[in-house]
């Protein structure tokens, strides 16, 4: 064989033993395409995505009912209820959309921002709202709750930058949880709907006031508080189940 045909048979080799680029996943594709079209970003979701996005429903209506109840009858007593069963509802949804991502393959760094922001919703501000809806309505009080969101926010907000950095298990997955996690807030809303069954609302709250003026404050809320400082720890590390 001549050495020109034994390079043209190599170069044939060669080019059977290209092997082609992995398909790109759609969300990328459509999230970074410059005339994606309308409705892309629907069309980018996944299922786990759609999913997720139910956590913040649940959420959201829960902040709804509870605003409803602050307006009073019709339906006052009831919508209280509504605002503080939608919360658990939410964490079904956010323990089901990884579930979801994992079977399908389909994690995606679009999928964990919304599970940070749905989380917020649900487990943050909806708490805070019905808290506030109970009773818990002094200047100091109002203060002390937004600081608990603010608290839930910036832990959040680090879980997506750290996560990668945190210790891994033989599956791969992080070992433990930096920080009490947000969903833990469910206690809090335990404690409360025990409350409203007793009857404990607005001017019955356990322990009552202290203070006067702008400092009066509901020593219950010190709960929102404890919660707080224990989500931005950095040295609390919880086992993930």
């Amino acid at each position: 064989m001549s050495k020109r045909s034994g390079t043209a048979a190599s170069m044939e080799k060669g080019a059977k033993e290209v092997v082609e680029e992995p398909k790109q996943d759609k969300q990328v594709r459509l999230l970074n395409d410059p005339n994606p079209g309308h409705f892309s970003l629907v069309r980018a979701y996944h299922l786990a995505d759609l999913i997720t996005l139910l956590n913040g429903f649940c959420g959201f209506m829960s902040i709804l009912s509870s605003m409803r109840y602050c307006l009073g009858p019709p339906h006052a007593k009831s919508d209280l209820y509504i605002a503080l069963a939608f919360m658990p509802f939410g964490l079904f949804f956010d323990f089901f959309d990884g579930k979801v991502a994992r079977w399908r393959g389909k994690s995606s760094l679009m999928g964990q921002e919304l599970d940070s922001l749905a989380d917020l919703i649900s487990f943050g501000v909806a708490p805070a709202a019905s808290a506030f809806a109970l009773g818990l309505r002094t200047p100091l009080d109002q203060l002390l709750l937004t600081t608990f969101v603010l608290a839930g926010l910036a832990r959040l907000a680090r879980f997506n930058v750290t996560t990668g950095n945190v210790p891994k298990d033989a599956t791969g997955k992080a070992a433990y949880f930096e920080g009490l996690p947000i969903p833990t807030s469910l206690t809090i809303v335990a404690l409360m709907a025990f409350w409203a069954t007793q009857g404990w609302v607005q001017g019955s709250i356990p322990f009552g006031t202290v203070g006067a003026g702008v400092l009066e404050v509901h020593p219950v809320v010190g709960l929102f508080v404890a919660h707080a400082c224990c989500m931005v720890s950095k040295t609390l590390h919880v086992p993930k189940p």
